[in-house]
């Protein structure tokens, strides 16, 4: 297994089995400060830069916090328009990165082109994490979302995951090349206008994932152990902001997940993880169900990116 020290973070298709669970070791070793809301001095001499050039609430504070619990010191941006680097000179990701590199060592990048946290990597001295890059990839939230099956069903392997959303999304994309590793088996449902690419099920197929495609999630709920959501209302991945217009799309039927579906069709201990903000696809009276984690998934963030911190600037290893 490689080492995770000065590594940059940028695609689960970079991850070994092994590397998985070591990420998860780490998250149980200092699962316990997060849980106590206590800090340790573990990464007291570092500093983490967070340049988020799309909005963010958990993905940015979840990181943050991380830094935080861990001793460590935090400074960034979460608006690019309030910087020359969103400004009137645009100013390149070469350019930026090569600033940003002197003022912490770690940087966090949110950004709305695919592949601009891979091209910062390429000009940093510092580890740089993908925190989400348009339709690409979002490693963390996957890692993530991983950590909370395994804390929650006490294994990856032998799963039946259900994704519902849209499939282009940098998550779908992270979720698929992540279950590559595991024994598990995958069901698609998305409109027919955000369906896997060709491309991305090739990958998927290369890397002997079974999955297959459903139309409607009541056709496919009884088979999930693990129901993994996003919205199809939702907005352009490839603008830096984007701002709700007068009139919202509702989600179609087949695209929701609701109370009685899951009582009807659902596993008894079928769990749901939704890396929100969220729509109608899930509406709220879910949330009093015993299928509902995505607020476990949230405070895992915190610990995952705790992990990920340490191994990355050689706290632990």
């Amino acid at each position: 297994m490689r080492s995770f020290i000065g590594r940059d973070i940028l695609s689960l298709k970079d991850f070994e089995r092994a590397e998985f669970f070591r990420v998860f070791e780490v998250c149980d070793r200092l699962r316990p400060h997060a849980e106590d809301r206590r800090n340790t001095d573990l990464l007291k001499d570092k500093t983490l830069l967070t340049a988020f050039y799309q909005p963010s609430t958990r993905t940015r504070l979840a990181t943050e916090a991380a830094m935080h619990r861990l001793g460590g010191h935090v400074l960034g941006f979460s608006d690019p328009r309030m910087t020359r680097a969103g400004d009137f000179y645009q100013e390149s990701i070469k350019d930026t990165v090569h600033m940003l590199e002197y003022y912490a060592d770690v940087i966090a990048m949110r950004h709305f082109q695919q592949g601009a946290p891979a091209e910062a990597a390429k000009w940093s001295s510092v580890p740089v994490i993908n925190c989400g890059d348009g339709w690409g990839e979002h490693p963390t939230q996957v890692l993530t979302d991983l950590y909370t099956v395994l804390k929650e069903k006490g294994r990856i392997d032998g799963l039946h995951f259900m994704c519902i959303g849209d499939m282009r999304m940098r998550t779908m994309h992270s979720i698929g090349y992540a279950l590559t590793n595991f024994d598990c088996e995958a069901t698609f449902i998305s409109p027919p206008d955000m369906s896997p690419t060709e491309e991305w099920k090739a990958e998927l197929v290369e890397q002997n994932l079974r999955f297959r495609e459903v139309e409607d999630v009541k056709d496919a709920i009884a088979d999930a152990d693990v129901i993994y959501m996003e919205p199809v209302v939702q907005a352009d991945y490839t603008k830096s902001r984007e701002e709700r217009g007068k009139t919202v799309e509702r989600t179609p039927v087949k695209y929701r997940v609701t109370r009685d579906l899951l009582r009807d069709r659902g596993k008894s201990d079928a769990i749901i993880l939704h890396s929100l903000p969220r729509m109608d696809e899930l509406p709220p009276d879910v949330d009093d169900t015993r299928h509902a984690r995505y607020w476990e998934e949230a405070f895992n963030g915190v610990v995952l990116r705790m992990a990920l911190l340490a191994l990355v600037l050689g706290a632990v290893e």
